[in-house]
């Protein structure tokens, strides 16, 4: 294991300074991706006749293979307005972001619900990893499947983000004009959280440069170990004095309403040093260019609130599109109402704006 990780090393050290024809040299051919992809149906919410399903592959611009599940109505007049959905941050496609696709693929959108890199179906090394460059591009790479599909209109795709993938959609749309409409669901600016701690409870260079020195032993225990240790998900058992959106946490991703066994969150989390990239990566720092359409939506009980209210502030109007950034309060919910409850989610409202921004 050593001696392959110092020779790629020196191979790649060797290359700038040293002609490779005058190199004793030596090929190592490591093992191809293999991806364990399920045929049955294993979603947490129940399937739906009112669609067609099944799951694709397609690869971003990193190489990374994304798995995905594709919802398209019944008897649907071809091409269709699509649009992209993942998140939460830590969940798989067969729960929040599922539902969301089924739905929206009911009200006559051909949908995609995609697995990120390094994350349940989808391929990337090592698993359980984030970075918001890549984790951004996963939408740009969904974005590319849709666009070149002879079923869909490509130049009416969407893309919505749940949780901590409101904050990588609101990212996406800065980057990617493709992108027509945005819709951020009980979002979280995951950069903001992972570097201020929650609301902002530890914004000082002190604090973050005493994570910084934790994380960094982490990293040099894991080099030693050869395995990345696991940062921990929602616990089995919560502690007596957990926070209210903790004891929502755990109600959905510990109990049969939203556990699934590939889900981060439901088991053994994201690596520890998951976090390294979000500390010093200012998520929104381009909101205020998006020109195309984008509605945040969060409940007035979330504890997340202040995400989406200050997401909101960064966004500008659009000349001549004076009504094309929407923030919609839903009275008395919650972060997790938002996640599953189709009493609370105003998808209503979400076909309305997708139908209004993706013609």
């Amino acid at each position: 294991m050593k001696y392959k990780i110092f020779l790629s090393a020196l191979i790649a050290l060797s290359s700038t300074t040293i002609n490779a024809k005058d190199m004793n040299t030596e090929t190592i051919k490591l093992p191809a991706e293999e991806l364990t992809i399920m045929k049955d149906w294993d979603k947490v919410f129940p399937k739906s006749d009112k669609v067609e399903h099944k799951k694709v592959i397609f690869r971003n611009r990193y190489g990374i293979t994304l798995v995905a599940d594709v919802y398209i109505p019944k008897d649907a007049k071809e091409p269709l307005p699509a649009i992209a959905v993942c998140g939460p941050f830590g969940a798989v496609k067969e729960q929040s972001s599922g539902l969301y696709a089924q739905e929206m693929a009911e009200r006559g959108f051909y949908t995609l619900a995609f697995d990120p890199s390094f994350t349940g179906e989808s391929g990337g090394s090592p698993r359980y990893m984030t970075s918001p460059d890549i984790n951004t591009e996963d939408f740009s790479a969904a974005i590319d499947y849709l666009v070149t599909n002879p079923k869909v209109n490509p130049e009416a795709v969407g893309i919505i983000g749940i949780c901590g993938w409101g904050g990588i959609a609101i990212n996406a749309a800065a980057s990617d004009p493709r992108i027509k409409a945005t819709v951020a669901s009980t979002m979280y600016d995951m950069s903001r959280v992972d570097s201020n701690g929650y609301f902002d409870s530890a914004d000082s260079a002190d604090a973050r440069n005493e994570m910084r020195k934790t994380l960094a032993e982490q990293r040099t225990e894991d080099f030693h170990t050869g395995t990345p240790k696991l940062g921990g998900g929602v616990p089995d058992i919560l502690p007596e004095d957990a926070p209210q959106f903790f004891k929502d946490y755990h109600a959905y991703y510990k109990t049969e309403r939203g556990y699934h066994p590939r889900s981060l969150n439901s088991n053994g989390g994201r690596n520890a040093t998951a976090v390294i990239p979000w500390i010093n990566f200012p998520l929104m720092s381009r909101a205020g260019e998006i020109e195309n359409a984008v509605m945040i939506i969060h409940g007035e009980k979330a504890h997340s609130f202040y995400f989406g209210s200050d997401a909101y502030k960064k966004l500008n109007v659009t000349p001549g599109k004076e009504n094309n950034k929407l923030f919609m309060v839903i009275p008395g919910a919650s972060h997790t109402d938002l996640y599953d409850r189709k009493d609370k989610i105003p998808f209503d409202s979400i076909e309305s704006f997708f139908h209004e921004y993706l013609k």
